[in-house]
């Protein structure tokens, strides 16, 4: 274990892990990558505290951490849990968690790091808001001319005020538009009923909703995720309810904001996150069983319009595998 190198002898270890608060703390990092101030509210502490009482278990390596803008979010290093000492700590600490009621909390956790972000999207749009061709399509252009192949079904996850549709509905046969937000799905709708587009279904909901799986059946040739990722709570989570909704041999295309510092631009669109390395786009993605699995940087000339222009864009590109005998 890389902690275990991080201290001078064992019996530091069992020192280290003597506090229950610590045990509470790692049996919570190993539930969920978790921010200071979550952990802070999980453990009914102040996050000096808990800041306090994480940095030795950081610097003994059974805490790895990754700076999120303001925000430090901690979870158990993967090498940790290979010490049977720090195993047993597990241990003590999840009863001591399912005891008080903290480790049942987490998931109401994660679900509220999306608050905002519901209240935002749920606001009406301004009157005097065009519905012209948006400033974007350069760009999605760009992230989809290499995939355009089967064109039966696409979908448009997280639509928002429709943008995409204006690439997607003249070029595919069908196109299912999901949103949860009754304020989103109107515009999109008046987007689509402006342009004449006949051809888009529209779904008010979650991406997991047993009605959308319905519609799309055996799955879509084409989902797309346009600036959609950095609301979800648990991106890896999203991305494989993503990948769900594409048809064997299917793609699977997120585009989204390459990582940032821009916490003026976090907090003006709720976002959740501060955009997205490579490597976690593609861990995501792989982790969801898919193959083919690339990411690339969209030109900073076709995006450059906008509040968010100044932020780069990538683009990740996967396949869901075919099944057995090509089918």
């Amino acid at each position: 274990m890389q902690g275990a190198t991080n201290l001078d002898s064992r019996w530091q270890l069992y020192r280290l892990l003597a506090d229950p608060f610590r045990l509470r703390l790692l049996a919570l990092a190993q539930a969920e990558e978790l921010a200071l101030g979550e952990l802070a509210e999980l453990l009914a502490e102040s996050q000096p505290n808990v800041s306090r009482h994480a940095a030795p278990l950081r610097q003994a390596g059974l805490l790895a951490e990754r700076r999120q803008g303001t925000r430090t979010l901690v979870r158990l290093d993967p090498d940790a849990a290979r010490d049977p000492v720090v195993v047993d700590a597990l241990e003590a600490g999840r009863k001591l968690c399912v005891d008080d009621g903290s480790l049942d909390r987490v998931a109401a956790v994660v679900r509220a790091r999306d608050e905002r972000t519901r209240e935002f999207f749920a606001r009406p749009p301004h009157p005097s808001d065009p519905l012209g061709l948006a400033g974007e399509l350069p760009g999605y252009l760009c992230a989809l001319a290499p995939l355009i192949a089967r064109r039966g079904l696409a979908v448009d996850a997280g639509t928002g005020d429709g943008a995409l549709l204006d690439l997607l509905a003249p070029v595919f046969d069908r196109v299912v538009a999901v949103d949860r937000s009754d304020a989103q799905l109107g515009r999109a709708l008046a987007r689509a009923s402006a342009r004449g587009y006949e051809n888009v279904e529209f779904h008010r909901g979650e991406l997991d909703d047993p009605g959308l799986r319905q519609r799309v059946g055996e799955g879509a040739d084409l989902v797309v995720a346009a600036r959609m990722l950095h609301h979800a709570p648990l991106p890896r989570v999203m991305v494989d309810v993503l990948s769900r909704l594409v048809r064997p041999g299917g793609r699977l295309l997120i585009i989204d904001y390459c990582r940032h510092s821009d916490e003026a631009l976090r907090e003006e669109q709720a976002d959740v996150w501060m955009g997205f390395e490579p490597s976690e786009l593609e861990e995501h993605a792989s982790a969801a069983g898919l193959v083919e699995v690339a990411v690339s940087a969209v030109p900073g000339g076709y995006v450059r319009n906008g509040m968010d222009g100044h932020i780069g864009w990538q683009a990740l590109v996967a396949t869901r595998p075919e099944l057995p005998g090509g089918k």
